[in-house]
Order: C-alpha cells, then structure tokens, then sequence
C-alpha cells in the first residue's frame, strides 16, 4: 500500500525522485505461479516525492518533467534501494526515469 507524501519521513534533495515499486507478478501469462527467487523486481513504480529540482548555472531550479502520483518506467540498476518503516522504496535521479506511463 503506498504511502501519502505527508506520512513519509524522507524528502527527496536536488533532481531527486522518491519511488515505490509495484508488486512483481505472482503468475506468468500461461497461470504458472512463480516462487520468489524467481520474481523478477518491477521496473515500474509510482513517484512518490520529488525534490526541489536541478540547480542550474543561473541560480534557478529546472522544472520536473515527473509529479507525485506518475506511474514511471525506470531503468534496470538505477537508483539506490532503501527500506523506511519496512516499505522498500528507490530514490533516483529524474534523469533515471525512462517514460511516463498512462
């Protein structure tokens, strides 16, 4: 179950994202059930937070291209794992995040 921005106890920094994956599939498309060792991590997830955006030469702040509540597809090994309160989230760079989904 995702968390409300208000409940969590982390703030992303910088052009930071704060993502919580989506469940793994427990059955393959033919309704075969797959063990744990054999689910594969999602690379989809839900944003979660953002941080204040890129520091620019100028002073200013770059504009996100991602919002809370975006449905993200990320790349594979991107990000940093972290664990809050036993909820397993992944904070990335924006830059990280591949497309926009739906």
């Amino acid at each position: 179950m995702a968390k409300k921005k208000s409940d969590l106890k982390i703030r992303p920094l910088g052009e930071k994202v704060l993502i919580q994956r989506l469940q793994a599939e427990e059955k393959t498309k033919g309704g075969i059930v797959l063990p744990d060792a054999a689910k594969e991590k999602p690379q989809k997830g839900t944003i979660l937070a953002v941080g204040e955006g890129k520091l620019l030469d100028d002073g200013t702040r770059a504009a996100f291209q991602v919002a809370e509540g975006d449905v993200v597809l990320f790349a594979s090994y991107a990000g940093t794992e972290i664990k809050i309160e036993g909820q397993e989230y992944v904070l990335m760079d924006e830059s990280d995040v591949l497309a926009v989904i739906g």
